[in-house]
């Protein structure tokens, strides 16, 4: 990945009605009118009149009332009142920013969309990632799934890409959709609890769906607390199909590999960050970007040929079904980067607008039954949150492409458009705008000519009546720490429902089925008695377990982007510090020197150094790892400082790697810890590099049950 920043350079129209974001690296300049900097220019109104008084209501003399002709201070106030627009019901806390795409070479044989086809092209995108349950107030770190959506500004059209962190969902029919998110927001009656599920309504909903039970043990996993938004795998969820120029197709599932690794929040430091960083998410992926950290993930589909469709123990167009890599690869086809962060939040990533229905040439759907709900869901719901039908006039959503068609008016057009015919045929203005055939070079859209011969009846599919043997295959994909996670998670959660019906029915329906030592265990920690067997009996499968779906195999083996926080006090080594930054900076992490206060600290040869914050101000739950450098009286000053006692203790309980260098290890005695894997005393710089694979391992896993012993 590159370490610099976005250069600045002008971007180039690529005709009169359309925009060039081919050059992803520059910021888009006045070409694009759009954009706006006020640099040197007057204050006027809406209508471009000159302001000569901002600070003063036009009024009948000094102290007298205010005038209703005052034209300037009412559209001000008119404007300042409309500008919140509804927010997204699900997925409104989110946070975007643009970047590029390239594919590694030519997939024309799998499909003949456009920006799949030229590895020197790089398509421009902007990705929003957000959460579902809470309110755009809501706090990053909930637990919760992530939104992984993807807008290709691809020379074809838009093609959105709207996923999430996990492979799978809670329903599979689009019909069940408002009930589903109706359960999960907070109680209609108290709108408690803001951004999580841990709530009577919620529980009450899954424990009488069972298909929901494999997505229920993902979002009771760590994947519902990534440890940055950086480091999240993204997936198209359903099932959708490739079509090449010969018109073959195979059906597809997408997903999205970060270069950072997978890896995720402990509980606690998850509630912890909500309360000291509700922005931590969108701070991290602006400051990496900000930073030339750019954020990188490999793009790949799982191939399935229309004559393998039905050869699964599961159906590849259930929704709530993964197809395990052990049996289908994933073809990688290309990369993301991005690299440039919004010049405005409102306009661009509040105003962005996905809709699975956006799709290309080369790419279509599949009969996923939630899938076809979505195709409907999200074009509504534009129209009801952006004004009107016209939303795809708004800068951050109009296509490189070209588009000319016979729709007008409505709300917020923006399009001036010529010509005396809105209506096709006509023969008036030449018959234009006109078809393209889908034969011709760069052909229209053509839909997957998909033979059916079926009633129409309201009815599941018998293939789609398995609603646990995945959940048990994810469940025993899990490393040990990654399952006492899981079952700590359903613990208090449905410690929190209030109704003792409910917890029992979770458990002995739904947890029995998936796996019974599960199930005991969660019984146990509820007070309830433990369930005997399920009540279904368990399926066959082909894959019983599949390591690709634990995060402990998804790490990236390097330390890139990782946050090193140094704890000193005056009469610091300041040789120490110097010696680790060059260390870190050559394996592409960063460090922030932290001090008792912000002001400057004292080395104990005389040099000040400035700190980046007290270490109060970047709280340990913001890190990864921590090092304290030695230096006699800088010990002693932290040893009687109660924060920074607090500071590595809470490292340590959050299993967090730990340096401590010469004088700093008389910290152990002090906290009373014993060194560790992850808890090192090291002597100089050629220690590091046992620091370094420390960091490397994400967390201590070994350490967690000593650190439960550690207060908060």
């Amino acid at each position: 990945m590159s370490s610099k920043k976005p250069s600045s350079g002008k971007s180039q129209m690529a005709g009169t009605d359309t925009l060039d974001r081919s050059n992803t690296n520059v910021k888009l300049d006045s070409l694009e009118t759009f954009r706006d900097d006020a640099t040197d220019q007057a204050l006027r109104t809406n209508q471009g009149v000159k302001i000569a008084d901002n600070q003063n209501t036009l009024k009948v003399g000094a102290r007298g009332p205010s005038l209703l002709e005052d034209f300037i201070m009412r559209e001000k106030i008119t404007h300042f009142d409309h500008e919140r627009i509804p927010e997204r019901i699900v997925h409104a806390r989110g946070t975007g920013a643009h970047g590029y795409f390239e594919t590694y070479k030519s997939h024309s044989a799998l499909t003949k969309a456009g920006f799949l086809q030229d590895p020197v092209k790089k398509t421009p995108v902007f990705v929003r990632f957000s959460t579902v349950q809470g309110p755009r107030g809501s706090g990053d770190t909930v637990r919760d799934v992530r939104g992984f959506a993807v807008k290709f500004f691809t020379d074809e059209g838009n093609f959105d890409l709207v996923g999430n962190n996990m492979p799978v969902f809670f329903i599979q029919d689009a019909i069940k959709f408002p009930d589903f998110v109706h359960a999960v927001k907070p109680e209609p009656h108290n709108e408690i609890p803001t951004g999580g599920s841990a709530h009577d309504t919620f529980w009450d909903f899954v424990s009488l769906v069972p298909e929901s039970a494999h997505m229920v043990i993902w979002a009771m996993s760590d994947r519902a607390i990534p440890k940055s938004l950086r480091s999240m795998q993204g997936f198209g969820v359903h099932t959708f199909r490739l079509i090449n120029a010969e018109g073959k197709s195979n059906f597809v599932k997408f997903h999205w590999r970060p270069s950072a690794g997978t890896c995720s929040l402990v509980w606690d430091e998850a509630q912890k960050l909500a309360g000291k960083d509700t922005d931590y998410h969108r701070r991290d992926l602006w400051e990496s970007i900000e930073t030339g950290d750019y954020p990188e993930w490999e793009f790949g589909v799982q191939i399935i040929s229309e004559e393998d469709e039905h050869k699964f123990d599961f159906d590849i167009l259930d929704p709530t079904k993964l197809i395990p890599e052990e049996l289908v690869p994933i073809t990688p086809l290309g990369k993301m980067v991005l690299n440039r962060n919004p010049d405005n939040f409102f306009a661009e990533t509040e105003q962005v607008a996905f809709c699975p229905g956006h799709i290309v040439p080369g790419i279509d759907f599949s009969n996923d039954p939630l899938l076809q709900g979505r195709l409907f869901s999200y074009t509504d719901t534009q129209i009801s949150r952006l004004g009107g039908p016209n939303f795809h006039e708004i800068p951050i959503n109009r296509p490189v492409a070209p588009f000319h068609n016979n729709q007008r008016d409505a709300q917020h057009r923006s399009t001036i458009h010529k010509g005396r015919a809105s209506y096709e045929p006509n023969s008036i203005d030449g018959g234009w705008p006109k078809e393209t055939p889908p034969a011709a070079k760069d052909g229209g859209f053509e839909s997957y000519p998909e033979r059916i011969d079926a009633n129409k009846i309201r009815q599941r599919s018998d293939s789609f009546s398995d609603h646990f043997s995945q959940a048990r295959l994810f469940f025993h994909s899990m490393s040990k720490h990654e399952q006492e996670h899981i079952i700590a998670a359903y613990s208090f959660e449905l410690g929190k429902v209030e109704r003792e019906h409910i917890r029992a029915r979770q458990v002995n329906e739904i947890l029995a089925n998936i796996d019974l030592e599960l199930a005991k265990r969660v019984a146990e920690n509820l007070g309830l008695p433990a369930p005997k067997a399920g009540t279904v009996t368990a399926r066959k499968v082909s894959v019983t377990e599949s390591p690709a779906l634990s995060q402990a195999n998804l790490l990236p083996g390097n330390i890139k982007t990782r946050k090193v926080a140094i704890l000193a006090a005056n009469g610091v080594d300041g040789q120490a510090i110097e010696a680790l930054k060059q260390a870190l900076a050559a394996e592409g992490a960063h460090a922030k020197l932290l001090g008792p206060t912000s002001a400057p600290v004292k080395t104990a040869d005389g040099k000040l150094l400035p700190v980046d914050a007290s270490m109060e101000g970047m709280p340990s739950v913001v890190f990864d790892a921590v090092y304290v450098p030695g230096g006699a009286a800088s010990i002693k000053a932290l040893s009687g400082n109660g924060v920074a006692l607090h500071y590595v203790l809470e490292a340590y309980k959050h299993l967090k790697a730990i340096a401590l260098h010469g004088d700093a290890k008389q910290l152990l005695d002090v906290l009373h810890l014993q060194a560790d894997e992850g808890l090192l005393a090291i002597k100089d710089a050629k220690d590091l590099k046992a620091f370094f694979a420390a960091i490397a391992q994400h967390r201590v896993w070994a350490r967690e049950p000593k650190a439960k012993a550690i207060p908060a």
